[in-house]
This record gives C-alpha cells, structure tokens and sequence, in this order.
C-alpha cells in the first residue's frame, strides 16, 4: 500500500471501528427485541440489515464489492454453501447478498459468547455451534443443522478449509463436515462460493485496515445433491471452489 494511503489508513480505520462497535451494540439490543416479541422473521430482518450496515460501513475504507450470482438462487430449498474462507469480513456479505435463502453458520463454540450481535445471532437464529476438540459434538451439531435446514428449507454455510487462509492461498478441503451434510440432507443442492480478496482486510491483522480492496464473491451454479456419486460432488465442488478464486 502507498505510504499516504498507509497513513489514511489509521484514522479511516478508527472511524470504521467506532461505527462498526456501535452497531454490535445496537443490533444487539434489535435482536433480542425482534426475536422476543415479533419472532424468527422480524429477528432474520434485523440480522440482514445489521450485516448490510458492516457491508456499507466498509465502504468507508474504500472497500468494493462485486458480486456474482446464478440466474436462478434455490429459494424454497434447502442449501449447502460451500465457501473458501479468507477473513472475518466473508461473513457480512454472505449473509447479505444471499439473504434470501436464510443463512445460517457452522461456527467454532468460542464465537457463541462475548460478541455482540454475533454471539446471540449465532445462539438463536438457527446456526450451529462445534466444539473442534470433540468431535462426537462436532458431529452430532452437524447433522442438526443438516436436518434443520432440510425441514425449513434454509442454508448452511460451510468453510470446508476448517480454518482461514490468511494470504489467500486456499487450504485443503476437509472432507467430512461436507460428507455429513451430503448424507442428513439428501434433498439439498450445494452451492459453491468464491471469496477473493478478503484476506487483504487483514492483512496488516485488525489495525489499521488497508484501503481500497476489492471484494470479489462469485456464486457458482447450484449443484443438486442426489445427481452425483458422493465423492465426485466433493471433488467437483472443490474444483469448483478453487477455480473461481481471483488472486490479484
């Protein structure tokens, strides 16, 4: 990054965060005033708008997004996201730009306390938990949610890398949180996601933010489930994944 854009940098980074703090804080207030009184619907619209609100507050570093999505999302259905995973900030856009399928997170257990709006999103909208070190829990949280979003015709985002990948270098995928889903939600079409650029957000860690990164989220075609031999949809979903991975 340029010297004088690296200098901008820290000032533009503190006002991102005092509004990026303040929103935690309010929403979270929102959340629980939306799922308590009017339930889940009005709380899923208090969600969307809260993720939209980081994903404009962003755009105060400079931050663009281009996004590419399918003619067709499988509304009604229930879906298995499959992204690559770079940074804390794959989340916002997700949800956001895919809010009309309801999505909903396989998250490590530390995330579902301390934060605000996150932890309680994480707790009570429909999103999973996993303790990494157990995976008796792990499993059992995966199936869930797999069941879960074949009832309620939602989606389930999977980071199948198990980990970021902080220099947006794509990770090995882990095959078996897929492999579950695959096997508890038959009826569900995966849809494969592309992240790039992400990681450039962090590249400096939390403080001071980069500016000017261009986000790019690419939204492949829907792959049914049942139309493919397991271990070929694995395979082909991340090849898909990969391929569509921009490092500029």
């Amino acid at each position: 990054m340029k010297p004088l854009l690296k200098i901008l940098s820290y000032p533009l980074s503190v006002l991102f965060y005092l509004l990026f703090g303040l929103g935690l804080l309010f929403y979270d207030v929102v959340q629980r005033i939306a799922l308590i009184l009017f339930g889940y619907s009005i709380h899923k619209n208090s969600v969307d708008i809260f993720n939209a609100t980081i994903v404009r507050t962003l755009h105060i570093l400079g931050t663009r997004f281009s996004v590419e999505m399918p003619k067709n999302l499988p509304v009604g259905k229930p879906v298995i996201i499959a992204s690559n995973h770079q940074s804390m900030w794959d989340i916002p856009p997700l949800i956001w730009f895919l809010r009309k399928l309801h999505v909903k997170f396989i998250s490590k257990i530390e995330l579902g306390k301390g934060i605000p709006s996150i932890s309680y999103n994480l707790r009570k909208g429909g999103s999973v938990l996993i303790d990494r070190k157990d995976s008796i829990q792990a499993t059992q949280q995966i199936e869930k949610i797999a069941t879960y979003i074949s009832k309620n015709k939602r989606a389930v985002v999977i980071f199948p890398e198990g980990t970021r990948s902080r220099n947006g270098q794509p990770k090995p995928f882990r095959p078996k949180g897929l492999t579950i889903l695959f096997e508890q939600a038959p009826t569900a079409v995966v849809l494969p996601v592309s992240i790039s650029n992400s990681w450039k957000l962090q590249r400096f860690g939390l403080f001071p933010m980069p500016l000017g990164v261009h986000f790019k989220m690419k939204v492949h075609e829907p792959l049914i489930v049942a139309n493919y031999e397991q271990q070929n949809l694995l395979q082909l979903v991340e090849k898909t994944v990969l391929e569509g991975i921009e490092n500029d």
